[in-house]
C-alpha cells in the first residue's frame, strides 16, 4: 500500500479540525437535549465536552480499555485529542459519548441509542414519504433503469431528492457531480451467489442500501445478502440492527411498491438469504487493512462487497493524504475479494481520480470538493473486474 501521511486534526482551519472543535460539542449538546438525562450523565457529558476541546485524551475506566488499548490507546492516552490520528479520536469520541450517557450500563438507560430520535425523526419525515411514493414510478422502468436508479439512490442517500433519482433514473443532473464513475465494472461482477453490503447510515440513507439489496434479490442477480451494520451507536448517524428492523418496519408500512419491497425484505431476512452481520471491528478506529481474521473469512466469501459511505471508504482505503491520482486498486490490493466503494465526498481522504479530473476540481473549488458533500464517486479495482 502507498505510504501517506495518516490524517491529523493538528491543524486550524482544516476540516478535521472543525469536527472536533465545533461537531462534536453540537453533538453533545443535541444529545443533551434529546433526552431527560440524569445529573450524572450530564455531568459525564459536560465534562467530555470540555476534555474532548480543551483537555487530553482519558481512559474508559471499564473492561473495554484493554480492547481501546490494542487500538491504540497505549499510545494516545494524556495527548490532546487534536494530536492523534483523526480516525482514531472520532471514534474515540463516540465511546466516551455512549459511556456518558450510560450506554453500556449497568443501569436503566443501558443500551438506549442517544441517536436515536434524530434517526427517526429522518425515518418519519415527509422527504421520506415522496422518496417512497417515487418507487411506484420507478417501477414502470426497465429492470436495468431500476438498478441503475437504485445504485445512484444508495450513492447519494439523502444528499439528493432521491425521488427525483428513482422518478428519472437517466437524469444527468447527478452523474455530472461523480469524480470517478466504475459502475458498468460494478455490473460486470453480477450476478453472483452472495454479495456484502457494509453499511453507513440508519434513517433515509439506510433506505435505500435497502432497497438496492431488495432489487438484487428479487431479479436474480444475487442469491444471498450479507448486511453489515454496526453492533452498537457509533457515529452519530451510523446503522445498527435495531436501525435495520426500523427501516424495514418503514416500508412494510408505506403503500405501492415500497410496501411490496419492505414485505419482501422481512421474508428474505426470515428465510436468511439477507443476513445481517454486525461486527465488533465495524466500531474499530482502524482500516479495514488491519481486519481480524475471522471477518476476513467472512469477505472471502463474499462474491463482491460494497462499502458504503464516507467512513467507510475512509477504513477502506486508509484515512491518509494520497494523492488524488493514486491507484484505488493498489490501496485495496489486501482486500480478500471483489470490492467496490460508493461514496458522497465529505472528508480529505480520495484516491483513484484521473489527473484531469483532480485539475478541474481544484480549479473550480480549490480544496472544498474533498468535502461539501456535493461530489461522489462510484470505484471498483480494475483488477478484480471479470
Amino acid at each position: 500500500m502507498p505510504d501517506a501521511p495518516v490524517i491529523l486534526a493538528d491543524e486550524p482551519g482544516s476540516f478535521p479540525h472543525g469536527v472536533l472543535a465545533a461537531r462534536h460539542p453540537a453533538h453533545i449538546r443535541a444529545v443533551q437535549e434529546a433526552f431527560p438525562y440524569g445529573p450524572g450523565q450530564r455531568r459525564a457529558l459536560d465534562g467530555l465536552l470540555s476534555s474532548a476541546t480543551e483537555g487530553v485524551i482519558e481512559p474508559l475506566g471499564t473492561e473495554d480499555d484493554e480492547r481501546w488499548a490494542a487500538w491504540g490507546a497505549r499510545e494516545y492516552l494524556g495527548r490532546s485529542w487534536f494530536e492523534v490520528p483523526f480516525l482514531w479520536s472520532e471514534s474515540y469520541f463516540y465511546r466516551q459519548l455512549l459511556q456518558a450517557v450510560g450506554y453500556f450500563g449497568p443501569g436503566a438507560w443501558q443500551g438506549i441509542d442517544p441517536f436515536r430520535p434524530f434517526k427517526l425523526a429522518e425515518l418519519d419525515s415527509p422527504e421520506t414519504d415522496e422518496e417512497l411514493a417515487a418507487l411506484d414510478r420507478l417501477m414502470e422502468q426497465s429492470p436495468d433503469e431500476q438498478a441503475r436508479a437504485l445504485l445512484h439512490g444508495s450513492l447519494w442517500g439523502n444528499r439528493a431528492d432521491l425521488g427525483f433519482r428513482l422518478s428519472a433514473p437517466g437524469a444527468p443532473a447527478m452523474d455530472s457531480r461523480l469524480v470517478a464513475d466504475d459502475s458498468e465494472a460494478l455490473w460486470s461482477l453480477l450476478p453472483a451467489g452472495t454479495v456484502c453490503l457494509v453499511a453507513d447510515n440508519a434513517g433515509r440513507e439506510l433506505i435505500p442500501d435497502l432497497l438496492l439489496l431488495d432489487h438484487l434479490l428479487h431479479h436474480g442477480r444475487v442469491r444471498r445478502a450479507l448486511l453489515h451494520v454496526k453492533p452498537h451507536p457509533y457515529y452519530i448517524s451510523d446503522a445498527t440492527t435495531a436501525d435495520v428492523v426500523d427501516a424495514v418496519r418503514r416500508l412494510t408500512g408505506a403503500k405501492g411498491a415500497a410496501a411490496d419491497a419492505g414485505e419482501r425484505l422481512w421474508t428474505a431476512m426470515a428465510e436468511g438469504r439477507l443476513e445481517v452481520r454486525a461486527h465488533p471491528f465495524s466500531c474499530a478506529p482502524l482500516p479495514y487493512a488491519q481486519m481480524p481474521e475471522d471477518l476476513r473469512t467472512d469477505f472471502t466469501a463474499a462474491d463482491l462487497t460494497i462499502f458504503k459511505g464516507d467512513l467507510n471508504y475512509r477504513r477502506l482505503v486508509g484515512d491518509r493524504l494520497y494523492p488524488p491520482t493514486t491507484s484505488f486498486a493498489e490501496v485495496t490490493a489486501y482486500f480478500p475479494g471483489p470490492v467496490a466503494a460508493l461514496r458522497t465526498l465529505k472528508s480529505d481522504v480520495i484516491v483513484g481520480l484521473d489527473a484531469a479530473t483532480e485539475a478541474a476540481l481544484v480549479a473550480a473549488e480549490e480544496q472544498h470538493w474533498r468535502t461539501s458533500g456535493v461530489h461522489a464517486l462510484i470505484q471498483v479495482g480494475p483488477s478484480r473486474v471479470k
